[in-house]
């Protein structure tokens, strides 16, 4: 039997940080998987929604180049806006999936198994959204290669003391490395639905895909070799990609911008809204899926403990600006922060603060860490927070500079959020396509804390497996 045969033969990992009680063999586990793959009304609603929104966005984004940047309410010397702002918000939606690919993957963290290709997943589409912002930003968006140093016979070169043209190679990088560390997971799974086939067609694309996977030794051998490779590669990203997003403010003279504090305070807050996004996307597919017993609530548990740990982080850092401001007597950083909080952007200050600090405070609670629906819930905030933290350190910085006769607002326009809107729809087009092609929770991996064909006497159904703990087995 196909199920049977594919039972992975690297090292585990996982097993002893983890358990799945009510996931009794390895036939199980490929048939509740690969049941996900399956179109369904709501599948195809969702698709639908978000074709919408990203037909929404495109309009706008042609109505743009048709009159100018004009429309898109930029008012000078404000001249970053929503498109900068969503640039750096979905950078950093993208650093959770290397985080809980990569990093707890070389720190044997169990947890991942079940939710890290979601977040692999997840990460890629999030830079390709990414990636259509500085184009979106441009006046003259078709001379985007202008940016990329290539051989041209004018011998004109991009300047690369501009931190927009190191985002460049930061962007390109990370999409490059994340896509091929998502393709390398998801060989023995395509071998997987390979064999399960029955369309000839289809049939050909996964062989192709799946590189003639055949689950000998030697091929797990060098599986693991080179997963581990890319793990290690992938890890420098998660620091060193949204630092460099980091300098496009840092390297400036602007109020709250000029501080050393930003390249960390960015990584924290980039794990912290990606952690958030893969609450929103995992929690759903769990239920929808009845895939509880895959997803445990001590998944969300642990996952749930890093939100809190990055959300403190990122809190401690917000402080710390206030700190930085004060005592370093510069009285323009101390009157734009008292601008940014009790001024005239302190209302986005206060959603930043009470989505970011406030509300995540209540992960404290074993019992909330344990709700699905208040992590759903929490996940929300967490990424409106997120978009608004990005809103506070691009508009109030640029609104109230040195100089009190350069003060103005900003206020985004329809097309602004049109595009905000689309940027999502794009997002999600793509997750909705990737999850009807291949498995949203690692099939391979999964296999490797599952026991074949032992059957356990107190978990035979997903409720049941929820009130397990993951070292011991024992009920609460």
């Amino acid at each position: 039997m196909a199920a049977i045969a594919y039972e992975p033969r690297r090292p585990n990992i996982a097993s002893a940080n983890v358990q799945l009680p009510a996931v009794r063999d390895y036939e199980q586990v490929d048939n509740e998987i690969t049941s996900t793959l399956r179109p369904t009304k709501a599948w195809f609603l969702m698709l639908i929604i978000s074709i919408g929104c990203l037909g929404l966005g495109v309009g706008a984004f042609l109505y743009q180049l048709h009159q100018g940047l004009g429309v898109a309410g930029y008012n000078p010397p404000v001249m970053w806006g929503v498109y900068i702002i969503t640039f750096v918000f979905w950078v950093g939606i993208g650093h959770a999936g290397t985080l809980i690919s990569a990093i707890l993957y070389l720190f044997r963290a169990g947890f991942r198994t079940t939710i890290y290709r979601c977040a692999e997943a997840m990460t890629v589409f999030a830079v390709m959204t990414a990636g259509l912002f500085p184009i979106i930003h441009l006046g003259r968006p078709w001379k985007f290669f202008w940016l990329i140093p290539y051989p041209n016979w004018r011998l004109l070169w991009p300047q690369f003391k501009s931190p927009l043209v190191w985002d460049v190679f930061a962007i390109s990088t990370y999409l490059t490395i994340s896509t091929t560390f998502l393709f390398v997971g998801l060989i023995p799974d395509i071998a997987v639905l390979r064999d399960r086939e029955t369309n000839p067609l289809r049939k050909k694309i996964l062989a192709f895909l799946s590189f003639g996977w055949r689950n000998t030794e030697r091929e797990w051998r060098h599986f693991a070799r080179a997963y581990l490779f890319l793990a290690a590669v992938s890890t420098p990203l998660v620091l060193s990609v949204h630092s460099v997003v980091s300098f496009d403010f840092a390297m400036a003279l602007t109020p709250g911008w000029h501080t050393t504090i930003f390249p960390p305070y960015f990584v924290a807050g980039a794990i912290f809204s990606g952690v958030g996004m893969v609450f929103t996307i995992i929690i759903p597919i769990r239920k929808y899926f009845r895939l509880q017993h895959f997803v445990t609530l001590n998944h969300l548990d642990a996952a749930a403990k890093l939100a809190l740990t990055t959300s403190l982080i990122v809190g401690c850092a917000y402080l710390i600006e206030f700190f930085i401001a004060w005592y370093g007597g510069v009285k323009a950083e101390q009157d734009f922060f008292w601008n940014r909080v009790f001024g005239q952007w302190w209302w986005a200050a206060w959603i930043m603060l009470t989505c970011n600090m406030i509300l995540p405070l209540s992960l404290f609670s074993q019992k909330l860490r344990r709700n699905p629906t208040w992590l759903w819930i929490l996940s929300i905030f967490i990424n409106i927070g997120m978009w608004f933290e990005r809103f506070v350190i691009v508009v109030p910085s640029l609104s109230h500079e040195f100089e009190p006769w350069m003060w103005t607002t900003y206020a985004p326009t329809w097309v602004d959020y049109s595009i905000l809107i689309g940027s999502f729809g794009w997002f999600f087009m793509w997750f909705l396509l990737f999850v009807r092609q291949f498995p949203v929770i690692a099939i391979s991996e999964t296999k490797e804390i599952v026991p074949p064909r032992v059957r356990h006497a107190h978990a035979h159904t997903p409720e049941d497996a929820e009130d397990f703990e993951p070292q011991t087995g024992r009920a609460h």
